[in-house]
């Protein structure tokens, strides 16, 4: 992928340097905080019950660093990848859906971090959270993508960072509310097959993305797309539980199998037609 010199994304909060959630810059308890304390202590009561009461005024404020450090290569790689999926959904948002598209923030972190959506770790992997509207990866997600996974390249992580953004465009539509709206409302298994169609249809919004980003700035170079596939067909569902369990459930898949999320990219990549994206509708996934 041609990336080296090209503009990155300023929508980056790094929290990492610090192992349990980042680095703080500042920090501190407001005024708000000091005068509940004093008013609980005049009035005999638990401060930290009144704290509580106010919205947990007592939560230390903090602040990381913006953009992407300019000594680290990786870092460096996924602002710019970023960047581009800040302009083509900009573009997209504006031309075909007559919308603004308002970008989600991405959160570096390393080993572990907090999201509204709750804990993460580098366990889970990449993840979108849309309480927030943040992406949260931790670059060693890079690693395991090589070693674990056998889905090498540079595009390969332009993928994952690009699906994840997916998830940000179906939450701004209101796609991921309607889907999880219906959790608790219909069986496991139709709740797991609407899953199954929003992380295809994520895919595919990864190769939209792909497909304009190619046009507008001409990022593609030879074998990058064979890296995407190989990445999308190294997490499908089928894959992953063949390697740890030994066994496949496909009523308990919850992103597609290998062969459907490789095809969903591809004709995400191939036609760049956000009307040809619905599975949702599609009889044949």
């Amino acid at each position: 992928m041609r990336w080296q010199g090209r503009e990155k994304s300023e929508n980056i909060e790094d929290r990492r340097r610090s192992g349990g959630g980042g680095k703080r810059m500042a920090g501190g308890i407001g005024i708000g905080t000091i005068i509940i304390v004093i008013l609980a202590l005049l009035m005999g009561e638990n401060p930290m019950r009144m704290l509580q009461n106010f919205g947990g005024a007592a939560q230390p404020t903090q602040q990381y660093e913006q953009g992407a450090p300019e000594d680290d290569p990786l870092a460096e790689f996924v602002a710019v990848v970023l960047n581009d999926t800040e302009d083509v959904w900009e573009k997209l948002f504006r031309e075909q859906l007559n919308r603004r598209y308002v970008p989600p923030t991405l959160v570096l972190f390393s080993g572990q971090t907090r999201s509204t959506c709750g804990f993460a770790s580098a366990a889970t992997g990449p993840f979108y959270c849309p309480a927030d509207q943040k992406v949260y990866i931790d670059l060693s997600f890079y690693n395991d993508l090589k070693n674990k996974f056998g889905a090498s390249g540079d595009f390969a992580m332009a993928y994952v960072v690009a699906h994840e953004v997916a998830h940000h465009v179906q939450y701004l539509l209101g796609i991921t509310n309607q889907v999880h709206s219906q959790k608790g409302r219909v069986r496991e298994k139709e709740y797991n097959d609407l899953s199954v169609r929003l992380e295809l249809q994520a895919d595919f919004l990864s190769g939209v993305w792909a497909h304009h980003a190619h046009k507008m700035k001409n990022i593609l170079e030879r074998g990058d797309i064979e890296e995407a596939m190989n990445a999308a067909h190294a997490i499908g569902d089928d894959r992953i539980q063949k390697r740890t369990q030994g066994f496949v459930v496909p009523d308990s898949f919850t992103h597609g199998t290998s062969e459907q999320r490789m095809r969903w990219f591809r004709k995400g990549i191939e036609t760049g037609d956000l009307t040809q994206g619905d599975t949702f509708e599609a009889r044949y996934l």
